[in-house]
């Protein structure tokens, strides 16, 4: 279950944009009004603490996944660097309320992973985190060995994900195990 004191990232500054305090940020969401409208906002360095932010405005750079923003707080350029390698941040009980077959990656955390052998589900392994750069990764640790294994998130790798019942089935491609 979502836990409502966890935060998850939605975004990456890195670099600032111009002279007059704005950043560029590497999107890491589907919900592009993060970045857009403006609010509060939550940033973080490493493992600090978040500390709070007013977005004044944002723009989508053209044929790209990153954003130019605008933040009340940040006036120039030397602030704007200042914040290089932060993470935006959202708490995760306010994510968006999505339709009944729709998901939050974030909710395949802590799934049991399983594959169909001999016309059975075996349980082999569970997601224990997800990596999101350009490509979805679920980071899974199989149970055997412990090991931890990437698997691309895509529709003929990971067929079926059942969130009520807490399992999502891969079928991965010979090798990838």
């Amino acid at each position: 279950m979502i836990n409502e004191n966890e935060w998850l990232v939605v975004g990456l500054i890195t670099s600032p944009h111009g002279i007059n305090g704005k950043v560029k940020v590497q999107s890491l969401s589907d919900f592009e009004e993060r970045f857009l409208k403006p609010g509060k906002r939550w940033i973080q360095k490493e493992k600090e603490f978040p500390k709070e932010l007013e977005l004044f405005s944002g723009f989508k750079q053209p044929g790209k996944e990153t954003f130019i923003l605008s933040f009340k707080e940040i006036k120039n350029r030397n602030e704007a660097e200042k914040l290089k390698k932060y993470k935006i941040l959202v708490k995760s009980n306010e994510l968006p309320k999505l339709n009944e077959e729709e998901f939050h990656l974030i909710q395949l955390v802590n799934l049991e992973v399983k594959i169909i052998e001999n016309k059975e589900l075996k349980t082999i392994g569970k997601v224990i985190n997800l990596e999101n750069e350009r490509n979805n990764l679920l980071v899974i640790e199989l149970l055997k060995t412990k090991k931890k294994v990437l698997i691309p998130f895509v529709k003929n790798i990971v067929p079926i994900v059942d969130i009520k019942n807490n399992f999502l089935v891969i079928s991965p491609p010979k090798g990838l195990l």
